[in-house]
């Protein structure tokens, strides 16, 4: 009998869930009922996303606080789900306390590494609604193909942005142009993993092409070490001193969330945490070999999700580790969905642009 984990993508809490979704997601459940079916165990985890610029905007535009905006989602989430009869085995949300908890405990082991540095970066301000701005707070075009684009990715070609990137970034809240200071953030250095993560891929020749692809980009592009805290008052808060008004950058705590909702379904079932999540015995061993040869790792996602699950999640979990070994399991199957579209243009919460999964069922 083999452990089995299938992570979802954990879905922001900004809005209702939509057929893009869905169509990103279903696979994950396809895959837990097949190993449930032949006798593995199973681990199906996902979560409402609840943190981040996403819901701080949906916030301010209903005149609510973040936090019962994302409460609001996510109750309509679990709803939804249950309708469609997805059959998880723990669907959480990151402002639970045990994810928080988690989470922290995970970040302050990081920066006990090598691999974690302070530096000192633009800051963006808007000088129109006096505040700090960080990801999709920012609007402008992608410095790499041009196209309109939010602060944190772009939509069309996936490149991860910076503040300072984005060409004619301007506030999305009011239009003003933009002015800039001086921060001090907390960087993950990537960039010392590349020979470890250039080995996970080509070790990984079944993921689908868009995740093949994208995760050879980034690489032959050279890895960019990325800020894991933000300027925000809205999500978890980062556990070292001097950071106290500081937040834990959403994508370097939700992928988490697939350890911290695994370590409570284990618990519950008397499991050793070890025989799902120990250590492999390297990138080249293909995720399957050595400590933990009995766990297989099945992460579900649209194809914006992609450089979240190949580079930056595996990224934390060899950082904390310390190299390949006493660390983590990392992923093995990247189940990696296309864009939905509506109408020839790409289906969106944000830009209220989709078919809601709520008004089908």
């Amino acid at each position: 009998m083999k452990n089995i984990l299938i992570g979802g993508a954990w879905p922001y809490a900004n809005g209702s869930l939509h057929i893009g979704h869905i169509a990103a997601l279903l696979p994950g459940d396809i895959i837990a009922r097949y190993h449930r079916a032949i006798g593995n165990r199973v681990f199906y985890v996902s979560g409402s996303d609840c943190h981040g610029t996403p819901v701080a905007i949906r916030a301010k535009q209903e005149g609510k606080t973040p936090g019962a905006v994302s409460d609001f989602y996510h109750a309509q989430f679990v709803d939804v789900f249950s309708k469609l009869g997805f059959s998880y085995d723990l669907y959480t949300k990151t402002s639970d306390r045990l994810h928080i908890k988690y989470v922290q405990e995970f970040h302050r082991k990081l920066y006990e590494g090598g691999y974690i540095h302070e530096r000192t970066v633009k800051q963006a301000f808007c000088q129109s609604c006096n505040k700090v701005l960080t990801d999709r707070l920012i609007v402008g075009k992608c410095p790499a193909c041009g196209a309109a684009t939010r602060g944190d990715q772009c939509d069309a070609c996936n490149e991860v942005l910076d503040v300072d990137t984005v060409v004619d970034a301007k506030c999305s809240e009011c239009g003003s142009s933009l002015a800039f200071g001086e921060t001090t953030q907390l960087y993950l250095e990537i960039s010392k993993l590349t020979s470890e993560l250039t080995e996970y891929l080509n070790d990984h020749k079944k993921w689908r092409k868009n995740a093949i692809a994208f995760t050879k980009r980034y690489i032959d592009e050279g890895l960019r070490d990325r800020a894991i805290t933000r300027d925000l008052d809205w999500g978890i808060d980062v556990p070292k001193a001097g950071y106290e008004n500081k937040k834990i950058y959403i994508w370097a705590e939700n992928v988490l969330g697939y350890l911290s909702a695994s370590a409570i379904l284990c618990a519950e079932r008397n499991i050793p945490f070890v025989e799902l999540f120990g250590a492999d015995a390297g990138p080249g061993a293909g995720g399957n070999a050595g400590a933990n040869a009995n766990a297989r790792h099945y992460y579900v996602h649209g194809k914006d999700n992609i450089p979240f699950h190949t580079i930056i999640l595996p990224s934390l979990l060899l950082a904390h580790g310390g190299g390949f070994c006493g660390g983590f399991h990392l992923p093995d199957d990247i189940i990696s969905s296309e864009y939905l579209t509506l109408e020839r243009r790409k289906i969106s919460t944000s830009q209220n642009w989709a078919v809601w999964a709520r008004d089908i069922i």
